[in-house]
């Protein structure tokens, strides 16, 4: 099992300093609106590679009025296998920079993934089926990261290929040759994106299948792409017919500004199986919980998964709008996972179904106390 054992804040967000001794049971962390629970939550975050589950730049979550002008989180992680990991990460005033530091010693951000991974579900996500297609795509790239630790490199790399090619149709004239060598590099990594992206479905697939009574409802996932021609993805020219289309599409996308076709032009799909309607035309509680579900998938596709270590689930606010059935059964979930759970609520008593199965901690004031 995966398992925070010591978390350490310093000057992030509402605490100056914060030390959290563990032991391996799912973290409830309760408190009025605005006390500085989710904060918590952010700070864990930042112990995977990426922005945080706020997407914020590196200085933002710098404590007010702090005269060192960094922050820092530092935790010791331990895992199933008996081996424990001190990862710290933080800001570096002088270079304005993340800094990412196991076992004392300097890593890059992306060798943190090699070691925790997390899921997460916040509230800013309630709506995400309803809201727009960017949204639901970052969501779900997101969770292809946590299996495919690759998936982010690749990503930055078509972006910034995608933004090359586009300044020389922009500029008009450009030599062949350039334009050629943008679209390799862009068909190249977006079949492996979207050869990462297929396995993900499938994965979350499998773990909905399994499931064939839940409180939560099953969802049908598939991935649409928005323009003519896309190739199969397992098709073994599909790099090559992604180049091929970058290129007949060259008119189209120097008229338009951007391109047009490739894996950015996508939409994750998801419908409730039982009714066969689509997530988006259900209600704000019917979402809440697909998306709860998909959440409770996701995190079992990534523990299954051999390359992978057990995740963390950070769950912020996900009990405040379910009934008890449904709370229960979370709760029943969350006690199961391989990998530590972390809760929020403004009312403990949201969070009686675990009985002496959590750990508990009432937050206020910059601190967090325990309470069994």
């Amino acid at each position: 099992m995966s398992a925070l054992s010591l978390l350490q804040l310093q000057d992030f967000r509402s605490y100056a300093a914060l030390d959290l001794v563990l032991d391996k049971r799912p973290v409830v962390l309760f408190g009025a609106n605005g006390a500085g629970k989710t904060n918590i939550l952010e700070a864990i975050s930042f112990l995977a590679p990426g922005r945080g589950m706020r997407r914020v730049a590196m200085n933002v979550p710098v404590r007010h009025d702090c005269q060192s002008g960094a922050w820092a989180v530092h935790a010791t992680l331990a895992r199933a296998d008996e081996e424990s990991f001190s990862l710290g990460t933080g800001l570096d005033p002088q270079t304005s920079a993340r800094r990412v530091r196991i076992d004392g010693q300097n890593a890059k951000a992306g060798a943190l993934a090699d070691l925790l991974r997390l899921v997460w579900l916040t509230p800013a996500q309630d709506r995400l089926f309803a809201g727009p297609r960017g949204a639901r795509l970052r969501f779900f790239d997101r969770l292809t990261l946590s299996l495919h630790p690759g998936h982010g490199r690749n990503a930055t790399a078509y972006e910034r290929a995608m933004r090359d090619r586009q300044r020389l149709l922009d500029e008009g004239n450009a030599d062949p040759s350039w334009l050629e060598a943008c679209e390799r590099q862009m068909a190249d990594t977006g079949a492996a994106i979207m050869r990462a992206r297929a396995d993900t479905i499938t994965h979350l697939q499998t773990q909905i299948d399994a499931r064939e009574t839940s409180a939560f409802p099953q969802a049908a996932l598939s991935l649409e792409p928005l323009y003519d021609g896309a190739p199969e993805v397992d098709a073994p020219d599909c790099a090559a017919r992604l180049a091929a289309l970058f290129a007949a599409s060259r008119p189209r996308d120097t008229a338009a500004g951007r391109a047009l076709c490739g894996p950015h032009k996508a939409n994750l799909q998801v419908m409730w199986r039982a009714k066969a309607m689509p997530a988006a035309l259900s209600s704000t509680g019917e979402q809440k919980a697909l998306l709860i579900g998909l959440t409770l998938a996701h995190a079992r596709a990534v523990a299954t998964s051999k390359d992978t270590p057990a995740p963390l689930v950070l769950l912020d606010e996900a009990c405040a709008h379910l009934d008890p059935d449904r709370r229960a059964a979370l709760i029943n979930e969350v006690c199961a996972m391989k990998g530590q759970g972390w809760l929020t609520g403004t009312d403990r008593a949201l969070f009686d179904a675990f009985g002496d199965r959590a750990q508990f901690f009432e937050v206020g004031e910059g601190c967090a106390k325990s309470v069994g």
